[in-house]
């Protein structure tokens, strides 16, 4: 199904409204806000790499406020388990029945803070999740929240008692960015605010309008060129001398996809080389692993990423159709 310039425009408007109701929580963050709520709508997950005091749960608690959804956080300590993720069944001996006692996976936005605190095994039980947006206790399956995302967290700074989240999970993260510190005047706007009530955003769509929106953005034209001109990317990043480890085929998706669901939010109908561009590093960045001899050169990710951008040309195609 090919998206009509006029399902296109309700996209744009919608989607400018839902960011400008989440801004009201997050101030002087419209990029990331607008690259998580893409995000969402791609129907991925977000790694936000941050310091703490951020911003990081009021974007999760406003993200699902917005879309009058449910939230939940989970703190994750060294002795988290799975089944306080997960959820656990429990024999009721009144009933002399076994039930499900869901847990806080079972939410349309979840935070996951500090998800590298947690032992490798309860990090696991994020895997299903976050591919299949469902859960399997006992051998019985359970859909959790549609939509679905979950936000993870983890500190730049402080390492110890730290478990290093492995590549496949990484991979199963859309995108990867930080919310950063925010500027003078943002900073200024929330000092003021000090004294006033935490800040509550109202419900402005329901579920069912961001699903709406995920089969609009999936409607979006992607010219041939563009599908081949990210493949060249993608292989680029595997033949560079500084990585070990290049960007996988669901890396690759989940660009093609974060463009579609950028051009429709710009009232486009189709997808440019910029869209492309510009999520590139967001998309990719958690994915690839250097060589060791790069990173005590200092080669970052982020400029092998760059460097790639800058040696594949483009097609000269706009993205039309």
């Amino acid at each position: 199904m090919t998206i009509a310039p006029e399902q296109a425009d309700w996209f744009a408007e919608t989607f400018g409204l839902i960011a400008d109701n989440v801004e009201q929580a997050i101030i002087g963050k419209r990029t990331v806000v607008e690259l998580v709520l893409s995000t969402a709508i791609s129907e991925g997950h977000v790694l936000l790499e941050d310091y703490p005091g951020t911003g990081k749960t009021a974007l999760a608690r406003s993200i699902s406020q917005t879309i009058t959804g449910t939230s939940s956080r989970i703190q994750f300590t060294p002795d988290l388990l799975p089944g306080d993720v997960t959820g656990i069944t429990v024999y009721d001996q009144k009933k002399g029945e076994f039930e499900f006692h869901a847990g806080p996976i079972f939410a349309n936005v979840v935070l996951a803070d500090e998800i590298n605190r947690a032992s490798p095994k309860t990090q696991a039980a994020l895997l299903e999740v976050m591919e299949e947006s469902n859960v399997t206790v006992d051998g019985v399956t359970r859909q959790v929240g549609s939509p679905f995302l979950v936000i993870a967290t983890q500190n730049p700074v402080e390492q110890a008692g730290t478990y290093r989240l492995p590549e496949a999970q990484l991979d199963r993260f859309m995108i990867k960015t930080s919310l950063g510190y925010p500027d003078d005047a943002s900073t200024l706007r929330i000092l003021q605010g000090v004294t006033s009530p935490r800040k509550e955003v109202p419900g402005i769509v329901t579920p069912e309008t961001l699903k709406t929106m995920t089969e609009f953005s999936r409607g979006a034209f992607v010219n041939p060129l563009l599908f081949d001109y990210i493949m060249r990317i993608v292989n680029a990043t595997r033949t560079a001398a500084e990585v070990r480890l290049g960007v996988s085929v669901r890396g690759a998706l989940a660009l093609s996809r974060l463009a579609m669901t950028r051009a429709v939010s710009k009232g486009r109908t189709f997808v440019t080389p910029d869209d492309v561009r510009e999520l590139a590093v967001p998309a990719f960045s958690h994915r690839i692993i250097l060589e060791p001899e790069a990173e005590f050169d200092g080669v970052t990710a982020v400029d092998v990423i760059g460097q790639v951008l800058l040696d594949v040309v483009p097609p000269a195609e706009n993205g039309t159709a």
